[in-house]
């Protein structure tokens, strides 16, 4: 799989896992997608599919490098697009 279907995969997954905002953004933590085990079982480095997806502008998380454990609480926010806003305001 290469990156940009990974980041493909993580934005459904944290739709998945996720809570949709009033903006039609997803808001998830990082522990919540780290254990979950279908994630587990799809990405083999998350933590780098995170950072590619932050450097893409799709995802939005404080700091840099996410660790198991001591950044659990951090929210991850998949950022709206057009076709998640359309389908919330349906």
């Amino acid at each position: 799989m290469n990156v940009d279907e990974e980041v493909e995969r993580l934005k459904e997954e944290i739709q998945r896992l996720g809570e949709i905002q009033s903006d039609g953004s997803y808001k998830v933590t990082f522990g919540v997608l780290f254990n979950d085990d279908r994630c587990a079982n799809i990405f083999e480095a998350l933590v780098g599919t995170l950072r590619a997806a932050k450097k893409r502008k799709v995802v939005a998380y404080d700091g840099e490098l996410l660790l198991q454990g001591v950044h659990d609480n951090v929210e991850i926010i998949l950022k709206a697009t057009t076709t998640a806003a359309a389908q919330s305001s349906n």
